[in-house]
């Protein structure tokens, strides 16, 4: 009997030794958490919430340019914001938006008596592979993009170009917006890229 008495409290008081021991390693860990990361959290916190919103831009950039609003296009770039789709820098937003507006229209494959049902041909832009390097309220942008048409006859879809894009994107009144933007095009031997890896 005595020994089964020592047996049962020894068994209890190392429990409860066991037990204080597990808990002071928790409120450890606890107290090292909300102490220690708070500023990572912080920084974490921020770079998601800008490049969420740099990734808005660039997609309202790819809306704008796919439906011809030059407006809401050139409304993507700083007032003074550079674009380059290989054929030089256009710097400003008038600039740019008076280059695009010049540009002859490519007239598409339309309907014909044999086709009466043939709608008008579409293409649309994706971008895909956004890395971003942020710095204040500057960051640095690399990401693929690739264009889709349906400009033939069956109106199917085809992947007809793609390239990438190189980017300086600033935070103006809270607003990002792109300060420089380089297209590079593989379709077009001027204006693609080099075999160098254009990513950090």
């Amino acid at each position: 009997m005595n020994t089964l008495r020592q047996s049962t409290k020894g068994f209890t008081l190392n429990s409860f030794f066991v037990t204080w021991i597990v808990t002071g390693i928790v409120v450890a860990a606890v107290v090292c958490t909300s102490c220690q990361p708070a500023e990572k959290a912080g920084e974490a916190d921020s770079y998601a919430e800008d490049r969420a919103l740099i990734e808005d831009l660039q997609a309202r950039y790819m809306f704008a340019l796919d439906f011809g609003d030059l407006d809401s296009y050139v409304a993507t770039f700083t007032e003074d914001g550079i674009l380059d789709i290989g054929e030089g820098e256009w710097r400003g937003r008038d600039s740019i938006k008076h280059i695009l507006a010049s540009i002859p229209r490519r007239n598409d494959t339309t309907a014909t008596p044999e086709t009466p049902e043939l709608h008008p041909a579409t293409g649309r832009h994706a971008i895909v592979n956004i890395v971003l390097k942020i710095e204040g309220d500057t960051a640095y942008g690399r990401a693929y993009w690739f264009h889709m048409s349906n400009d033939n006859p069956q109106r199917k879809a085809n992947l007809t170009s793609y390239g990438h894009y190189e980017d300086v994107i600033v935070k103006v009144n809270g607003k990002w917006l792109f300060s420089r933007r380089k297209i590079f095009n593989e379709q077009v031997a001027k204006w693609a890229a080099t075999a160098e890896n254009p990513c950090w």
